[in-house]
């Protein structure tokens, strides 16, 4: 039963449904998904949660239907909905690369560049944002909502020209595509209707979602080290390890060897626990964490 006092949480469905149920997992929410309903359940009765299409989730937390989301900045433009963004969240799984609304024409066509499409014809799902694009810039086209296959449409002759999201460019490549322009950046943004924001019960909860959220986004690059020092090597390994405050060093009973632990970059490690064994640390132990605050 929902308690009188809950947010209402809408989540992305779709590609970026897991990787969503994964960052709260580790933020410290257990999030429960039925195939067969829209409203998965969470171990927090202070929410009440549903899941709909990225596409979709501004304008219902616009509209109060929800109080706050995630959704994707281009989708907030595409709707042009009225809403707080608390944060970026950045946690897609499939590159490090910033994802990216581009423009693309066939690989062996003389297009180079957005005003060469002037006429022509443009398929997207991101019909409003392209054409604002387009409008900005006195370049008259034909823009026409594409339901999916984007990619296919310009070897088939459809259209002219594609504008559609990316992060590493190679589906587009693979489907004898070049890339002329970067329309949009975008990334998954933490929203909340502005009106629920000033009820305070709701704002706090907010603040602890995002909270929560970020720090486990921080931990995701962190990963924590452990290690047995002697005595006369204390000052040289300490003065290897990169750490967020100085590392806690604690004496080992009935011993002149001190345990080690600090907290430092992932993309670190590999370099690091080779130079750490021949300052003379033994014992080396590697942990993964949670949350960072």
């Amino acid at each position: 039963m929902i308690r009188k006092d809950f947010l209402k949480l809408v989540i992305p469905k779709g590609s970026l449904e897991q990787a969503t149920i994964d960052l709260f997992r580790r933020a410290g929410w257990n999030i429960t998904v039925s195939s067969r309903s829209y409203f998965p359940t969470v171990d927090d009765d202070e929410i009440f949660m549903a899941r709909l299409r990225a596409q979709e989730i501004s304008r219902y937390v616009e509209s109060g239907t929800f109080d706050a989301g995630l959704t994707g900045r281009d989708w907030i433009l595409e709707n042009e909905s009225d809403v707080k963004v608390i944060d970026d969240l950045v946690y897609s799984k499939v590159s490090q690369n910033p994802a990216r609304w581009v423009l693309a024409v066939g690989a062996n066509s003389g297009y180079q560049t957005p005003e060469d499409l002037n006429g022509k014809r443009i398929a997207t799902e991101l019909v409003g944002v392209t054409r604002k694009f387009f409008a900005e810039r006195g370049i008259k086209v034909e823009v026409e909502f594409s339901w999916g296959s984007t990619e296919a449409k310009v070897q088939e002759g459809v259209v002219d020209a594609i504008v559609d999201v990316t992060e590493t460019g190679s589906t587009l490549k693979a489907n004898g595509l070049k890339i002329i322009h970067s329309i949009l950046t975008t990334n998954t943004q933490f929203i909340a209707n502005k009106h629920s924001y000033e009820d305070s019960f709701k704002r706090e909860k907010i603040h602890q979602i995002h909270l929560m959220l970020q720090s486990a986004l921080e931990a995701r690059k962190m990963v924590g080290l452990k290690m047995n020092v002697p005595e006369d090597k204390i000052d040289s390994i300490v003065g290897l390890l990169p750490s967020l405050n100085a590392p806690t060093v604690a004496g080992l009973y009935k011993s002149d060897w001190f345990s080690v632990e600090s907290v430092v970059s992932e993309e670190v490690v590999r370099t690091l626990i080779p130079k750490l064994l021949k300052a003379g640390a033994s014992g080396i132990i590697e942990y993964s964490i949670n949350k960072v605050l």
